[in-house]
């Protein structure tokens, strides 16, 4: 067996949860503000956020949402976001995390997949939130009802097993079909804010414009988690406004950007760069899909800063590979991080492949997912019985540890960093009146990534392209719409997915 071995130290291992290693980062410095809303300016100290985590793992304790209890949250980046889902670890809870844009018919089927008894929004998402959650309470932050769930202070963390415990469910759809729960425990969570601290080299007094949203895994741990618990800062963003992204950086004199491959254009290309102070940055770290070399080197340029980028996904809470400072390779996702090793695997044979060969990507270590909520089969379909992670993607490693992505087994499509399972929109496609087949691809994009196509096969009467883009708007986010509708007499069952999407983009360009 050849394996990839880190190039960093160890990381010790701690018994602690993931809110207690949060609150590590914060006693020794309680004035300090370490969350401020970047629209508004509102901001909380320390010492006010570790209050308000407390006093509401009291209150969700005194109401029955306590230990044992699943909420879920649906909203958009901002300080009140961090204090939920701290104070639902806090109390021994587990919290579920849903995209703000979701639809209600998203929204329901999360809701009950992950078994939630609250759902915790904002007042702008009150309408889809209640029609997706049914029965279930719905409570909008900064409303009376928000601030009922705050109580006597808890002042432990409420015992629980820091690895059998799930603390967190956000969805992913890993390397195939319809989302699903990816559960992680306490220790996955502290251990890969850890492993970012010491790769990522991560500095005390670090503060960063927050637009990676929290409900997604990315922003989850390495804004939220990583900034408060290594002593920096956020300042959050309910979304991505690129004047809004460069005034934050320009006045708290940011170290460092966390972004996404599009936002790297931007950075590389739009003239508004130039009329804001970026001097204070020194590095832009991009994740969640590939960045080529091309792209790397072009920020890397504009902004007189070293560009690097890393390696996750969901099932790894999220991050394996960071490339390291001072070292970096455009191109490269970088080394593993601490106290994880590497395989790369043919895909045909299952052998074990030396540097330089190109195979699946296999990944183990203390951040790997404890499974798929609900779902023994993905979970074993992903997961060896000796702990391997089938990433699902293919890769090479050489001689140094540097690994590149080359390209990908799994069948997502990954549009602006999100994930979009061609299943689903397959799904949501053929139960339409008139649509007797689908198949969902993705296109190669300069600024998305990739663009989702579909190629739909209709009966008598068939409904036009505009009807099947409206029935997709009304049940799917807007990240997960389609682009594109081609219409085909059949779509072949037989072909590999990577065949088969050759011979559709085959049918597309004529």
């Amino acid at each position: 067996m050849t394996i990839f071995e880190s190039h960093w130290p160890d990381v010790p291992t701690t018994d602690i949860s993931i809110t207690e290693r949060v609150f590590a980062g914060l006693t020794d410095r309680p004035d300090e503000v370490v969350l401020t809303d970047g629209p508004s300016g509102r901001s909380m100290t320390a010492a006010q956020f570790m209050d308000q985590v407390k006093r509401m793992a009291g209150g969700l304790t005194a109401k029955g949402f306590g230990a044992g209890h699943t909420i879920a949250i649906m909203a958009p980046n901002r300080p009140e976001y961090c204090v939920v889902f701290h104070a639902v670890a806090w109390a021994g809870g587990t919290i579920t995390t849903l995209n703000p844009t979701y639809t209600a018919n998203e929204v329901a089927h999360q809701i009950k997949d992950a078994g939630a008894e609250l759902l915790i929004t904002i007042p702008d998402f009150m309408e889809t939130a209640t029609s997706g959650a049914g029965d279930l309470p719905v409570i909008a932050i900064g409303t009376e009802d928000y601030a009922g769930l705050f109580g006597a202070a808890q002042e432990a963390q409420h015992a629980v097993d820091l690895d059998a415990h799930t603390v967190v469910l956000p969805y992913s759809s890993g390397t195939t079909g319809l989302p699903k729960g990816v559960m992680l425990s306490h220790r996955n969570l502290v251990v890969n804010v850890d492993q970012i601290i010491i790769a990522g080299e991560f500095e005390s007094g670090e503060v960063a414009a927050g637009f990676l949203p929290f409900f997604h895994i990315y922003g989850m741990t390495v804004l939220m988690n990583v900034h408060l618990a290594g002593g920096g800062a956020v300042v959050t963003m309910p979304r991505f406004d690129l004047p809004l992204f460069l005034q934050i950086s320009q006045d708290y004199k940011a170290r460092r950007m966390w972004i996404v491959p599009p936002v790297a254009l931007a950075l590389a290309k739009h003239p508004l760069i130039d009329n804001y102070d970026l001097s204070s940055v020194k590095e832009v770290f991009s994740g969640a899909a590939p960045m080529g070399a091309e792209l790397s080197n072009a920020v890397a340029k504009r902004l007189n800063c070293t560009s690097l980028q890393g390696y996750g996904m969901t099932e790894l809470s999220p991050v394996s590979h960071i490339s390291p400072r001072g070292k970096a390779i455009a191109g490269a996702s970088g080394w593993a991080v601490p106290n994880t090793h590497c395989r790369i695997v043919d895909i045909e044979s299952g052998a074990d492949l030396g540097p330089d060969e190109e195979g699946e990507l296999w990944i183990k270590g203390p951040q790997v997912m404890q499974g798929y909520l609900n779902n023994a089969k993905a979970t074993a379909e992903t997961i060896t019985k000796d702990g391997w992670l089938r990433t699902g993607d293919i890769a090479k490693i050489n001689a140094d540890g540097y690994m590149y992505i080359v390209d990908r087994l799994k069948e997502l499509i990954k549009y602006k960093g999100f994930q979009v399972a061609p299943a689903e929109l397959e799904a949501t496609l053929v139960a339409m009146a008139g649509i007797t087949d689908a198949a969902v691809i993705g296109l190669p994009d300069d600024e998305a990534g990739e663009l989702p196509i579909a190629f739909v096969v209709t009966g008598d009467p068939a409904p036009t392209e505009d009807a099947i883009k409206a029935h997709l708007d009304t049940h799917l986010a807007s990240y997960k719409q389609v682009h594109q509708v081609h219409f085909v007499d059949e779509i072949p069952k037989s072909a590999s997915g990577k065949i088969l999407r050759r011979f559709l983009r085959d049918r597309m360009t004529g």
